[in-house]
């Protein structure tokens, strides 16, 4: 089954974390400072591979977590940076943000990458704590944490043209006449439950990609069936060929079929209904076909298409209908994969809207964020001078005036990050 969503989790690599390290050499009985920095976490980053068709790689592995950066040690040496990690996916991969739904990347290019996880920032050692006053910092900084998230993967096939109609009118032999894709074929409907595609080639300097999409029933564009499946692999499409059944082999009516797929089109989207589209007329080889085709010409003719008479099975007219769609892909623009005007994009590394939040819970006010995490790593809870640094830095980021805004009281219970303290003026 052509598998096109996938719901991974991603998390970049922490940083690491500074050095606590004083100079010890011969001759230099009280040397200063010298902690190195941590490393950089990596970043965990998408890249298109234009091999990949599908998401089913991310059927069975649904986490990717990058190598988190090494501490810093002595000498003032920096830790090492953690690799990233690089995740292929298939081109026309959506990235979106399982929590906002908000889109992060629209993934099209060979070669194109995204960081969609960013590493954690290293530690500073404690080489940059000191000062005139404070020449023997005990204390470093902790690596921040890499981003990490939930990710919902959306493929959606990028195909020049594709075939469009009901069930069983012959789309996935058209596809087998004009390209090497080899759909499986047979004489019932819903043969095709993945979308297949193929390259028409007709020169040179003349090709294009071709996807024949499993037919559609009345109720997809509500999702009935397959259908939204099967919807939203059109979309990316400049032309459709809609295929009918002229020889009406099961009874039904051309004209009406021709509506009801276009009345499906639109009802999910409307701008996908207004895609160009040209009539392909198939099963002209069956005994009565021709009466019933030059009705159904008529009337489609009235409404301003073109109809091309063709027998998928003889291969009569077949690479009229491609040159045609070759010569209108000429004069229809490339597709604008995101609409801004519907889709807001999320920049992957953002500022930290929120430094730290404040709430209150059983009498205990709790403090969270990353801020308070890189603070509270820093600190060397044994050292005098650690804790006044720490407690400067408390005030100097707001989190005192955010919880005597909360109204805490002298005595009160302040838990941050896990670490609980009791509050004094």
């Amino acid at each position: 089954m052509f598998f096109d969503r996938a719901k991974i989790y991603v998390k970049a690599g922490k940083g690491g974390n500074g050095a606590v390290s004083f100079r010890r050499e011969k001759y230099v009985p009280a040397g200063g400072p010298d902690g190195g920095d941590g490393g950089k976490g990596g970043d965990v980053v998408f890249m298109v591979d234009s091999s990949l068709r599908t998401l089913s790689a991310f059927r069975y592995k649904k986490k990717f977590i990058a190598e988190s950066g090494s501490d810093g040690s002595g000498a003032r040496k920096t830790g090492k940076d953690g690799e990233n990690l690089i995740v292929k996916v298939p081109p026309g991969t959506i990235v979106r943000n399982v929590e906002t739904n908000k889109i992060i990347a629209d993934l099209t290019e060979e070669g194109e990458t995204v960081i969609v996880a960013a590493g954690g920032k290293g530690g500073k050692g404690n080489v940059h704590f000191a000062t005139p006053s404070r020449q023997a910092p005990n204390f470093a900084q902790s690596g921040l944490d890499g981003e990490e998230k939930w990710l919902l993967l959306e493929l959606k096939l990028i195909a020049d043209v594709g075939l469009v109609g009901f069930p069983n009118v012959g789309k996935s032999t058209i596809l087998s006449m004009v390209s090497e894709a080899r759909p499986k074929i047979a004489n019932y409907h819903f043969t095709t439950l993945e979308p297949n595609l193929g390259v028409v080639r007709l020169d040179a300097e003349n090709s294009f990609v071709l996807a024949d999409i499993p037919g559609l029933i009345e109720g997809a564009h509500k999702g009935i069936g397959l259908g939204h499946e099967f919807l939203r692999h059109i979309e990316r499409t400049r032309l459709l060929i809609h295929v009918v059944d002229v020889a009406s082999v099961e009874g039904r009516d051309p004209i009406d079929d021709f509506e009801k797929i276009n009345r499906e089109l639109r009802e999910y989207s409307p701008a996908l209904a207004e895609k160009k589209q040209i009539v392909a007329a198939n099963k002209m080889d069956v005994t009565g076909a021709g009466e019933n085709y030059e009705i159904f010409r008529e009337e489609m003719e009235s409404r301003g298409y073109e109809v091309f008479p063709i027998s998928a099975a003889t291969g009569h007219g077949i690479w009229e209908l491609m040159r045609r769609a070759a010569n209108l892909l000429k004069e229809i623009p490339a597709p604008k994969f995101i609409d801004e005007a519907e889709e807001e994009v999320e920049y992957t590394v953002e500022p930290d809207e929120k430094p730290f939040t404040v709430t209150k819970e059983n009498g205990v006010f709790y403090v969270t964020g990353n801020i308070v995490k890189k603070l509270v790593g820093s600190v060397n809870f044994d050292d005098f001078e650690s804790l006044r640094y720490f407690q400067r830095a408390l005030r100097i980021r707001g989190i005192i005036d955010a919880l005597e805004e909360m109204g805490i009281e002298e005595g009160d219970t302040v838990n941050l990050e896990g670490f609980e303290f009791e509050y004094i003026r």
